[in-house]
């Protein structure tokens, strides 16, 4: 298992990012536009009438956008008629059900919206207190964000924490991915946040723990291997690595 960074490194991109990235391109933001805004998919005949660019620079732009998942295309008969004499199928754009959501630093402010719409089920059809019933549902989701992760490192990062080594075998975590929300709501979204990890790291089975350690500019959750004392800084050699917990046998 890798060991976690001792600072900051460089991240790699965002998810959607590249994706995004491809509409700075002017053209292609036309094309996306003009896509988008009808109810119906569209022909590269019409997308290129529509920009003013020719059919062959239109075809382009619009499988980039395609390759990038901004767009998705389909094949229909333009005449309405079928059978023979119809006329053969043209190929049609219409924009991507798939949604980019992109924030720097991370934000997973769908996972918060998920746990708190599952604890509001449990108040409902099984009247659980309401504390009981975010620690359930934040427990759950971190269980499902876990599976099947074999680096608790990856797993962390990709789940919005860029975990960092803290002192002795602590793991810090550097982002809040509920940021916006805790400064409204600290008491629950801390809470919620805390019983998420735990449900994470019970499902990755390496015995760390979770525990509230709030801090100026970073989580307000840390993380102890197994049967560690609270985080102190303890000398080690500077080859060393750390010995971060590895995810149990399956």
């Amino acid at each position: 298992m890798s060991a976690m960074p001792a600072g900051r490194n460089e991240p790699g991109p965002a998810p959607g990012v590249e994706a995004l990235a491809s509409l700075g391109e002017p053209t292609r933001r036309a094309l996306y536009g003009f896509v988008a805004a009808q109810d119906r998919p569209v022909s590269r005949d019409e997308a290129a009438a529509a920009t003013g660019i020719k059919r062959a620079t239109a075809t382009f732009h619009l499988e980039r956008l395609v390759d990038d998942g901004l767009l998705e295309t389909r094949f229909a008969r333009l005449s309405g008629r079928t059978g023979p004499g119809a006329g053969r199928t043209a190929k049609l754009y219409a924009r991507a059900a798939r949604q980019f959501a992109v924030s720097l630093p991370p934000r997973r402010y769908e996972i918060a919206g998920e746990v708190l719409a599952s604890a509001l089920e449990l108040l409902q059809c099984q009247a659980t207190p309401a504390d009981e019933a975010v620690a359930r549902a934040a427990g759950q989701a971190g269980r499902q964000l876990a599976a099947g992760a074999t680096d608790l490192a990856e797993l962390l990062g990709r789940s919005g924490y860029e975990p960092r080594q803290g002192p002795g075998e602590c793991i810090h975590l550097a982002n809040c991915p509920f940021h916006e929300l805790v400064a409204r709501h600290p008491g629950l979204v801390c809470t919620m946040n805390l019983h998420l990890l735990r449900g994470l790291l019970g499902e990755f089975g390496s015995g760390a723990q979770a525990r509230l350690d709030p801090a100026e500019g970073r989580c307000c959750v840390t993380i102890t291997p197994a049967l560690s004392p609270p985080c102190q800084p303890r000398p080690r050699h500077p080859a060393q690595s750390p010995p971060w917990p590895a995810a149990r046998d399956r």
